[in-house]
């Protein structure tokens, strides 16, 4: 075993091998291209080994574009782009006041003056309006969807708010369309992707059921993962919905967190995602997940590229 470290200068390579060999350890130096050494015989070629990591660099890329050219040549049941200037109202509606909204959350939902769209995409901005740490203080938007879906591949693109403390919880998530009519959990709810900025990095996707929720602690979730790049730049959240089964990835459907499958003995309870859903876009203000919020990170803004659903293949 060894480890090879090469450094180029403007007219050498020089490269040092260090031979692992159980305690002892040989330390070789190339230089010019000749090697002096009695028990073993190297050539190294820098621009040989350069040039192999420049293939394996295109290769990763390739693999990449692959994986997204696939998801998007599958066939496209409904998007939203946000191309524009404004928010489609026939698309989307505002959802108005500062209830606490179930959550203990501290923001007032706005009917539009939180929200940008430009450049094909839609920016949702929170903002500290009064003097904080009560409920009204801030000013978010939260929309949710007209068109409703029952299974197939969502996918929405987007990136978190730049990090600048602890306090804010954007989601991109589902309810049940009957949940005016059987209330919540009974609906049923799936979060493609859900954010605190306490767990900067990280990155939650989850379900809840009258049989697994937060209210009781027994929802089902990936927990928080690890996701460096996560308020930095866009990545794409992702559901493969089946009748008989969720699974949750980021980025590309290889890239699978979370599956689950329908239980055997299977009902309402614990298994309400058989119908359809709608979505709903938001960044929420401390709360039971957000928690303690810090005043001096507002405003602060999520980015949503697109909403699309596609067909399973």
């Amino acid at each position: 075993m060894y480890v090879l470290i090469t450094i180029n200068s403007l007219n050498y390579c020089y490269s040092y091998i260090v031979f692992l060999n159980g305690i002892n350890s040989h330390l070789m130096i190339i230089k010019n291209g000749i090697l002096l050494l009695f028990l073993f015989t190297a050539i190294v070629s820098c621009k040989e080994a350069n040039q192999r990591n420049q293939d394996l660099e295109g290769d990763v890329e390739q693999t990449e574009s692959s994986s997204q050219k696939d998801i998007e040549t599958t066939k496209l049941k409904w998007s939203e782009e946000f191309n524009g200037t404004a928010i489609d109202t026939s698309q989307w509606n505002y959802k108005t006041g500062a209830t606490g909204w179930g959550n203990n959350e501290l923001q007032n939902y706005t009917d539009g003056s939180n929200v940008e769209v430009a450049d094909g995409s839609l920016k949702i901005i929170v903002k500290k309006e009064g003097e904080g740490q009560k409920v009204g203080d801030y000013t978010s938007a939260r929309i949710t969807s007209t068109q409703k879906v029952q299974y197939g591949h969502v996918a929405i693109r987007a990136k978190m708010p730049n990090y600048k403390g602890k306090g804010i919880w954007p989601a991109l998530w589902m309810l049940g369309a009957d949940i005016t009519e059987i209330g919540w959990p009974q609906c049923g709810e799936i979060d493609v992707m859900e954010y605190v900025s306490k767990n900067p990095d990280q990155v939650l996707q989850t379900i809840h059921s009258i049989a697994n929720n937060h209210s009781n602690g027994t929802q089902i979730s990936t927990d928080f993962i690890a996701l460096p790049t996560i308020e930095e730049e866009f990545h794409i959240y992702g559901l493969l919905w089946k009748e008989d089964q969720l699974q949750f990835y980021i980025d590309s459907p290889d890239n699978i967190t979370l599956t689950i499958d329908r239980p055997e003995d299977y009902n309402n309870e614990n298994w309400p995602f058989m119908k359809e859903y709608y979505f709903i876009l938001n960044i929420a203000v401390g709360g039971n997940l957000g928690g303690e919020v810090d005043d001096l990170i507002f405003p602060a803004a999520m980015e949503i590229d697109y909403v699309r659903v596609y067909e399973l293949d």
